[in-house]
C-alpha cells in the first residue's frame, strides 16, 4: 500500500608501467584556487556538496502512481549502504511526471532524507515558468541544491539560456548545479556560458554536471577556462569515474542500483589505491555499457537491478518506453552484476 507524501582543478594522472598495471592516482594542483578536496573550512556549502549522490528511481505501482512505501525504502537503503546525498532527476523519470507530481516526489525526498543527507532536486523543465515553480516548490521543501538541464524541445542561444537560469537563480537562494545532458538528450551548451555563469554568481551558487561527449576533455576545459573554480559531478554512471576523478570533480551522480560498487570505486579514488579502483571501474563499466543506448536503457536495467535486490518489486515504468530488455541481455546483466557485487565484497 502507498505511503502518502507528507506536506512539508589542473592535473596528470598517475603513470603506469609499462605492463599496465595502476600505481597510484592523482589529483589536479589548481592554476587559481585549491583543488576540489582541499580543505574547505571556508567552503561550508562545499562540504555537504561532494562525494557518491546517487540519482533514485522512483517506483510507480499497479496502476502507475508513485509507491510511496517503496520509494521510502529505497531513499533509506542508499543512506544506509553510504551514499553522500540523493539527487531527483532524469531517471527518477521526472520528465514523464506532472508537474504536481514532481513537486509532490521532492517533498517527500526532502522530508524523508531530512537532517540526512543533503538532497539534490532537478527542476528543469521546458519553459521559464514552470522551471521556476520547481525551484521554488523545491527550496520550500528544503533540498540543498537544485539541478537543471535547459529546455529540450528548444534550442536555445546563450542569450537565452542565460536568461532561463538567471530565472532559477533569481527564484531561489539554493545552489545550482548546471547540468549539459547532451550526451543523452536535448543540446550542447557552450563553454562561454558556463564560464559566464561561474563568474556572474560564484562557485559557492554554481556547480556543473556536464555530460556532453567526449565528458573527459570538455570537463578539463572547464577546469582549465575557470581557473580551477569549477565544481563538477560526473554523470555517466560511472563509464567515465576513472578518467573524470584525477580531472577534479567533486563527486559523481550515478544511478541508484550499483550503490555498494559506486561507494567502493570512490573510496578506493580517495584512498589513491588505483589497483582496486581499475578492477572496479572495469566491472563497472562492464555493466553500465548495457545500459548505455539510451535514457530507457538505463532506467529499464536500473529499475531490474533493484527488483533483483529487493529493493523494488517490480521494475516497472511509465510509457511509452524505448528500451525491452529481452532474455539474453538479462542474462548478460546477471553474470556481469554478479562479478561486480564478487568484486565490492572482496578486499
Amino acid at each position: 500500500m502507498n505511503k502518502s507524501p507528507t506536506s512539508l582543478p589542473s592535473f596528470k594522472a598517475a603513470n603506469t608501467p609499462a605492463h599496465d598495471e595502476p600505481t597510484s592516482i592523482s589529483r589536479p594542483r589548481g592554476t587559481g584556487n585549491p583543488p576540489p578536496h582541499a580543505d574547505r573550512e571556508e567552503e561550508p556549502m562545499s562540504d555537504a556538496l561532494q562525494g557518491v549522490f546517487p540519482v533514485f528511481q522512483t517506483p510507480f505501482d499497479k496502476a502507475d502512481s508513485i509507491d510511496f512505501s517503496t520509494l521510502e525504502q529505497e531513499l533509506q537503503w542508499l543512506v544506509e549502504r553510504g551514499a553522500d546525498g540523493v539527487v531527483m532527476a532524469m531517471v527518477s523519470e521526472t520528465l514523464r511526471l506532472s508537474s504536481d507530481e514532481r513537486d509532490q516526489l521532492a517533498a517527500f525526498t526532502c522530508s524523508t532524507l531530512q537532517g540526512k543527507v543533503p538532497v539534490i532536486i532537478s527542476v528543469g523543465a521546458e519553459s521559464t515558468h514552470t522551471t521556476v515553480r520547481h525551484a521554488r516548490a523545491a527550496t520550500r521543501a528544503g533540498a540543498t541544491a537544485l539541478m537543471a538541464i535547459p529546455p529540450v524541445a528548444t534550442r536555445l542561444n546563450d542569450d537565452g539560456m542565460m536568461s532561463y537560469y538567471q530565472a532559477i537563480l533569481d527564484a531561489s537562494p539554493l545552489p545550482l548545479i548546471i547540468q549539459d545532458a547532451s550526451g543523452y538528450i536535448g543540446n550542447a551548451m557552450s563553454l562561454s556560458l558556463q564560464v559566464a555563469l561561474l563568474e556572474q554568481y560564484g562557485p559557492e551558487r554554481i556547480l556543473f554536471k556536464p555530460e556532453a561527449n567526449p565528458i573527459g576533455p570538455k570537463l578539463s576545459h572547464l577546469r582549465d577556462a575557470t581557473g580551477g573554480r569549477a565544481r563538477v559531478f560526473e554523470g555517466s554512471g560511472g563509464l567515465a569515474l576513472l578518467d573524470t576523478y584525477p580531472r577534479g570533480i567533486v563527486g559523481t551522480m550515478p544511478g541508484a542500483e550499483l550503490i555498494d560498487a559506486q561507494v567502493a570505486l570512490w573510496g578506493a579514488l580517495k584512498k589513491s589505491d588505483a589497483t582496486r579502483a581499475m578492477a572496479l571501474s572495469e566491472a563497472i563499466v562492464s555493466l553500465v555499457t548495457l545500459q548505455a543506448h539510451s535514457l530507457d536503457g538505463f532506467l529499464v536495467i536500473e529499475k531490474y537491478l533493484l527488483q533483483k535486490q529487493g529493493i523494488f518489486s517490480n521494475s516497472r515504468l511509465r510509457g511509452p518506453t524505448g528500451f525491452d530488455l529481452d532474455s539474453e541481455t538479462q542474462s548478460e546483466v546477471d553474470r556481469r552484476f554478479a562479478r561486480l557485487q564478487s568484486l565490492v565484497t572482496t578486499r
